[in-house]
């Protein structure tokens, strides 16, 4: 049986990459605003639902970069299941589309929901792990709107981000916080970071 050795790579941003992301996950309109030499692109080995390993891409604030892979590093040892790590511009970086197909991912240039100011997402200081079973709830709002089922966190279900479980500790000890931590709406997919 062959050994495939995981790969983390931490790089600049590919130029046909930038091209796609372009009208996507850098609006046009913000085009000018968005300096991609602050931004790093990752490959990232982790484990699918299928048990088998995958390599996905993020985009990630260089800053936080070398930190980002040795979280995906930790959860991959663990052989913590993740189901997709793509690039938002996959789903025309449609925030909605993306959680509802349970996409793991980071950079996207655009506002909080129900807010003037830019998300960390804007930032790459933000990452949301497998969102449809992890969702963002606001009073009776839940996002993905296909996550419904999985708003009741007193259940048990291993694809849960939980406080003290692997993802939750590999980026809490590194100074991230967790949405699933906040009091006046739950982000469970979310970690950000303040730099």
């Amino acid at each position: 049986m062959d050994i495939i050795k995981p790969i983390f790579l931490n790089l600049d941003i590919p130029e046909d990459v930038y091209n796609k992301m372009i009208g996507k996950s850098i609006p046009t309109k913000f085009k000018n605003e968005v300096d991609i030499n602050t931004l790093s692109y990752l490959k990232i080995s982790y484990w699918g639902f299928d048990d088998k390993v995958h390599v996905g891409e993020m985009i990630v604030n260089k800053k936080v970069a070398d930190e980002v892979i040795d979280i995906f590093k930790e959860l991959y040892d663990a052989k913590y299941k993740i189901e997709k790590i793509k690039l938002i511009d996959e789903y025309n970086a449609d925030d909605e589309k993306s959680m509802e197909d349970n996409n793991s991912s980071a950079f996207c240039y655009r506002k909080i929901a129900n807010s003037s100011n830019l998300s960390n997402h804007a930032k790459g200081l933000a990452i949301d792990i497998n969102p449809l079973y992890n969702p963002y709830i606001v009073g009776n709002s839940i996002s993905p709107e296909n996550a419904k089922k999985y708003a009741d966190r007193s259940k048990s279900d291993s694809r849960y981000i939980k406080k003290g479980d692997v993802v939750y500790n590999a980026f809490i000890k590194r100074g991230w916080t967790w949405g699933g931590s906040w009091s006046n709406k739950k982000d469970y997919q979310h970690f950000e970071k303040n730099i």
